[in-house]
């Protein structure tokens, strides 16, 4: 039987050159060595449909305003792996921080699923706190507020069922409402952790990157990606690490998550 996902593409448009001492809310030996964050989205593909697009990055103004590497726009990654912005019917929203919600003026043929609680957070008192909102960018979550009072927004409380071999699941602790993005492919499932887990290394460490709104629910959703790619680091993509392309079959700046490692992802640790 053929799996429902027939393709993964994780396409990197930003980097953010930076030490592994950014990377962890608590002090690691090798502090001072590079550890770089790769920024992606992701196309999710079924055959006779549209892909599925997780994420929508950030565009020149928040690169230059945050101090990141454009890479190419977000667009033209998506034109890269072959796929034409305008054909996208259905954007996942894994979590409205600027690197993941800042392009939505790019599919304006398209719904967005985000989470009742992060659309909550994000528009809620708890942004009064100046810290707390550094990870967001107000027009970005203006233009989603638009979106919703145009009817191109679908809410989701918790766990459900996108599309045949597409499943949500809330991994909240980096922000309010995170969804992970289950996929059911040829090799298993695919888990795309967005922030639930920046790095493999943060896994791998069990030390949470230093930007979360609940500690012990962060540790909770990492546990739960783990839980849901099987127990293997090889099903699992994270948000932000270089070894995605390092690992898995990379063209363009393109992997193919849905295609085994290259090595296992344990051998990198």
């Amino acid at each position: 039987m053929t799996a429902p996902v027939t393709r993964i593409d994780a396409i990197r448009y930003a980097r953010h050159e930076r030490s592994a001492a950014g990377n962890f809310v608590r002090a690691v030996d090798d502090h001072d060595l590079p550890m770089p964050l790769d920024y992606f989205v992701w196309a999710i593909h079924r055959e006779g449909h549209p892909p599925v697009i997780v994420d929508t990055g950030f565009g020149e103004d928040a690169a230059a305003a945050r101090g990141r590497v454009m890479i190419r726009p977000v667009v033209q990654g998506l034109r890269d792996a072959g796929i034409d912005h305008l054909s996208v019917e259905d954007v996942i929203l894994t979590h409205l921080h600027y690197d993941h919600a800042g392009s939505l003026s790019a599919f304006p043929n398209a719904r967005f699923h985000v989470q009742d609680a992060e659309m909550a957070f994000a528009t809620g008192r708890a942004v009064c706190d100046r810290a707390v909102r550094v990870p967001f960018d107000g027009e970005p979550v203006a233009q989603l507020v638009r979106k919703l009072y145009a009817d191109h927004v679908v809410f989701h409380d918790g766990d459900a069922e996108l599309a045949p071999g597409i499943a949500l699941r809330l991994c909240e602790g980096h922000t309010a409402g995170l969804q992970a993005v289950v996929c059911e492919t040829a090799r298993g499932p695919v888990v795309l952790a967005s922030d639930a887990a920046h790095l493999y290394a943060n896994i791998t460490r069990r030390i949470p990157f230093p930007i979360f709104v609940d500690e012990p629910a962060y540790a909770r959703a990492q546990a739960r990606v783990m839980e849901l790619a099987g127990g293997s680091l090889d099903h699992v993509i994270p948000g932000h690490d270089p070894l995605v392309l390092a690992c898995f079959p990379s063209e363009n700046g393109i992997a193919r998550v849905d295609l085994p490692p290259l090595r296992p992802i344990a051998e990198t640790q």
